[in-house]
């Protein structure tokens, strides 16, 4: 890169672009990692929105001697995403579908649209895409061809490669350049242009199309029924091509660094047969898996999938992917997922049988279970969530990528993983195993510290070890992930000096001066620098007020976030998370980004606070504290809980504003104003009053300000303990009285004592402080320590299994299941009390599972329910509940709406700056069902937020599920 290159200049260069540059310090540190162990801090970040743009970006790279690094989802293993230049994203711009042929198959896009996305679309015309990789919710087509993906499905359809058929690219010169298929006269044309097209087409057949250069790469390359093959540039696939030529096949899998890819058109498939059972077969040891996949492969099966004892362990972490291993039995070292799929269920049952019945004749596996429906789509999450859920291991060593994308033949698999096995075992590793088993791949990975020169060492050492052995089976170095950085350094040995030259060839006369993704694939970069961590560091040492010992520290839980991008999924996906994301498609909105940038400058900062950096401030300022990170990550990566901490720390420097200070004292605040309720209703509704009132606090004047309720929820229940006293009750309850529902929603608190009572359950509302949700979520977490440490002292005596603790509003009473572990000083009291805290829903399911109240005692009447859950409730807890309660009366019809957060977040979506990406939220999914709903359909929504911003956003009142049953009382 050179010296000239100023922000002067990058300025211009900005000023030119249709699109965006940008080069700030928090931008580049964002864009410095992706999935892998590389960082490289680029010179900038480009967003291009045209064509226009990336011929100007190419000429710029060029004069100044800098280059373009390609990226879309930026969840690449080997460290395709990095480079010193010019970090190009098209995932924000470069995302539509250009053109579709239903009679011919085929498709055209642009490079930054979604896998999953795509097949969404295609779906109702019978069709598909056929690669999907287990980051297909947010990989990108564009990074699919340049790794040449293939993922759980190749076994039946193939790879990347074998499904492009049109490239549209603008080569190192600017030129723009179709690549499609060929005939020998059009072959001939092409060769004779007087152009840097016509200069590839030339080099290309005189230096691939010799016989002593075919023979060459028949000799060197992977065995061709390895059909997973990504070493080096694909010259294999062109001289054992029998179709027509077609560069399509070379520059699929070239990482980037030949041309960029502008549009790309595929061939496509009929969708999968409709039918479908997955036999999950239980191993005890890993060599008894291996051995069971040739005879399984011998059985017409769709996927072919393994995991290994590492990986299922860390899915009982992780809340969402531990409700997906139910089907596990035992503690298997591994089990094989095969799926068989067909038109008629008779005739797939009988596949699975006779499956099942070859598997048992093997003798290898102790267990064989069939899954149908949901179980199936269940049991692919948890293998999806594979990659991530390594980041769940604690402390310093990872599972690490390097060796992790090896293919060999499938007759090769099982004693090629014997003679790994013995090479891990003479490093005292433990590998983690998993992946593609049907289709001779496993991602293998050593568990190392890179933080450790020691380990740095031993990660060149077995990868250089793996790689002979890989040779030695005449294997493919890199099945699906592609060379990037790390096994790039490899190529010459795997295929010979003459091949690696031939490499060199293509890929200079394609880019002569180097500016596409230099360091991959030829000249590589070396594996083991530029890594993400400085080796032998001393590590920073961050005191905290909350308490981080589960992953031995704030940094440690930044750093659980390996990459792999979950967080950038989009709202048709399902989940929660990122809403912020979601909203405004910037890298800088994601859980990652937010991980990454608190690990960035806790590690790099010179500063005796190191989280006073305004860098922070801004990549913080969208996250909502959903929670739904801590649930939906892979990693589990607590970013609700690192934001809390950044505001206290970032706070203690820069003080607290008068509006912040307003939202975190609300309680108070309302204490006061419930004295004269009627005076402050007035001065909140009134339009000259409460437009006065946001204008001086900044808060959004299209918001309607919450009202005050007549009557506090304590002084209600004072007029209960006077009224009835159940004799036997079925248990006591202790109702926490959070302060939303003391002032705010006392109705809600009233029709709970109500329900609860007709029920039979006495109810027991004490003094409790308030929960603090409103300190933690703005910082104030001196504040919030001491509330939590009051009402652990409260209730430690007195909550017990017996006597639980249940409460209405789900962000109030799950503190005492989330954050009060992490600030309360009595560990212990706060444990216990966790252990029997329960939202209100939760409990009476739970109630209700059991036999202690019946549909008998409520209402028949029918009525239609549309149910929204709060995000700390899909986080914390699980939306079946309300679900069920509401399931109750028995001609009650109960959906759940899949609208992720709704977009209030607390104060969040009141505040003037926050209004807009509040209500995008709001309307990706939410609004549209609620105003899609029939008059008398009746919505629901348990949190305060989510029934404020309903009404703000659809103009229609959301009740909460407790007044709803309480109503359906018979």
């Amino acid at each position: 890169m050179s010296e000239t290159i100023t922000s002067s200049i990058l300025n211009t260069l900005d000023n030119e672009l249709d699109g965006e540059l940008h080069f700030s310090d928090l931008i580049k540190r964002l864009y410095a990692t992706d999935a892998s162990v590389y960082r490289m801090l680029p010179l900038a970040v480009s967003y291009p929105k045209s064509y226009k743009d990336i011929k100007k970006l190419i000429t710029f790279a060029s004069k100044y001697k800098t280059s373009l690094i390609p990226r879309t989802a930026g969840t690449s293993l080997a460290g395709q995403c990095v480079g010193n230049g010019i970090v190009v994203d098209v995932s924000k711009h470069f995302n539509k579908v250009l053109d579709f042929d239903k009679e011919a198959q085929t498709v055209t896009v642009q490079p930054g649209v979604v896998r999953d996305e795509l097949n969404n679309y295609l779906k109702p015309f019978g069709l598909f895409f056929g690669p999907n990789t287990s980051t297909s919710n947010r990989c990108m087509i564009g990074g699919m061809v340049g790794n040449n993906s293939s993922g759980t499905t190749s076994i039946k359809y193939g790879v990347t490669r074998d499904k492009v058929i049109k490239l549209k690219t603008i080569l190192s010169d600017g030129s723009e350049v179709t690549f499609n298929k060929l005939s020998k006269e059009a072959l001939i044309n092409k060769s004779q242009l007087n152009t840097l097209e016509g200069k590839i087409y030339r080099t290309i057949c005189s230096e691939v199309f010799t016989e002593d250069t075919k023979q060459e790469i028949q000799n060197n390359f992977p065995k061709q029924e390895i059909h997973r093959r990504n070493t080096g540039y694909a010259v294999d696939e062109l001289i054992n091509n029998n179709e027509a030529f077609n560069l399509c096949k070379l520059l699929a899998g070239s990482e980037g660094t030949l041309a960029f890819t502008t549009e790309i058109t595929l061939k496509l498939d009929k969708l999968p047969p409709k039918e479908s059972i997955m036999v999950a077969a239980h191993f005890n040891s890993i060599t008894d898996c291996l051995k069971a996949v040739q005879p399984t492969m011998l059985h017409n099966l769709f996927t072919c999938e393994m995991m290994d004892k590492t990986i299922l362990d860390c899915t009982k972490n992780n809340k969402t992917q531990a409700e997906n291993r139910q089907f596990i039995q035992g503690d298997p070292q591994a089990i094989l997922m095969c799926e068989i799929k067909g038109e008629d269920p008779a005739d797939v049952q009988e596949q699975a049988n006779k499956l099942i019945k070859t598997l048992e004749e093997t003798g290898l596996s102790y267990a064989n279970f069939s899954l149908q429906n949901k179980d199936i789509h269940k049991a692919n999450e948890l293998r999806k969530a594979g990659l991530g859920l390594l980041g769940n291991i604690i402390g310093d060593k990872k599972a690490v990528a390097c060796i992790e994308d090896t293919a060999v033949a499938l007759p090769d698999l099982a004693n090629y993983i014997s003679e790994f096995s013995a090479l891990m075992k003479s490093y005292k590793q433990d590998a983690v195993y998993y992946a593609h088993a049907g289709a001779g791949e496993l991602h293998l990975r050593p568990i190392l510290n890179l933080k450790k020169e020691e380990d740095i060492i031993l990660f060149r050492k077995i990868t250089t070890d793996v790689a002979a052995l890989v040779k030695k089976y005449n294997g493919s170095f890199s099945g699906e992930h592609g060379d990037g950085i790390v096994r790039a350094e490899f190529i010459k040995f795997m295929i010979g000096d003459k091949n690696y030259n031939l490499l060199k060839k293509i890929k200079y006369c394609f880019d002569p001066k180097n500016i596409f993704n230099p360091g991959k694939i030829v000249d590589a970069l070396p594996m083991d620098k530029n890594l993400r961590y400085t080796s032998n560091r001393e590590e920073p040492n961050i005191n905290t007020i909350l308490d981080f010992s589960s992953s031995q520290g704030i940094l440690r839980e930044a750093e659980k976030c390996n990459g792999s991008g979950d967080c950038r999924k989009l709202p048709e996906f399902g989940g929660t998370m990122c809403p912020s994301y979601r909203a405004t498609r910037d890298e800088k909105d994601t859980t990652r980004a937010r991980a990454n940038a608190l690990r960035e400058y806790l590690t790099h900062s010179e500063k005796a606070n190191k989280f006073n950096h305004k860098e922070l401030k801004q990549v913080f300022d969208l996250c909502l504290s959903c929670k739904a990170c801590a649930s939906e990550c892979p990693s589990s990566v607590d970013v609700t809980a690192l934001k809390a901490e950044f505001q206290y720390q970032y706070l203690k420097e820069n003080g607290v504003s008068l509006r912040t200070r307003i939202f975190a004292y609300n309680n108070k605040l309302n204490s006061v104003g419930s004295k004269f309720s009627w005076f402050t209703n007035f001065i909140f509704s009134n339009s000259l009053t409460s437009l006065i009132l946001k204008k001086s606090f900044s808060i959004a004047q299209e918001r309607s300000l919450p009202l005050i309720s007549s009557k506090s929820l304590n002084k209600e229940f004072q007029l209960f303990k006077n009224k009835d006293f159940i004799k036997t009750p079925i248990k006591t309850v202790f109702l926490f009285n959070d302060e939303f529902t003391n002032y705010l929603d006392t109705e809600i608190g009233v029709d709970a004592i109500t329900l609860l009572h007709a029920l039979n359950y006495n109810v027991k509302v004490i003094n409790n402080k308030e929960s603090g949700r409103a300190f933690i979520s703005k910082g104030l977490l001196k504040q919030a320590k001491k509330v939590a440490n009051d009402n652990v002292e409260i209730y430690k005596d007195i909550i017990s299994e017996k006597t639980p603790l249940i409460g209405i509003e789900p962000s109030a009473i799950l503190t005492f299941r989330d954050e009060y572990l992490k600030l309360a000083d009595n560990k212990l009291s706060a444990k216990k009390i966790a252990t029997h805290t329960y939202l209100i829903e939760e409990f009476l399911s739970n109630e209700i599972a059991i036999g202690n109240i019946k549909s008998s005692q409520f209402s028949q009447e029918i009525k239609t329910i549309k149910f929204h859950g709060h995000c700390h409730q899909k986080s914390q807890s699980n939306q079946i509940h309300s679900f069920n309660i509401l399931n109750l009366p028995k001609n009650y019809k109960v959906t759940i709406i899949p609208s992720g957060c709704c977009g209030m977040a607390g104060s969040f979506g009141y505040e003037k700056e926050h209004f807009k990406i509040s209500m995008q939220i709001g309307n990706q999914t939410l609004f549209p069902a609620v105003k899609k709903a029939a008059t008398n359909t009746i919505i629901a929504a348990n949190g305060t937020s989510c029934r404020h911003q309903i009404k703000d956003g659809t103009g229609k009142k959301a009740s909460h599920p407790i007044s709803i049953l309480k109503n359906a009382l018979a």
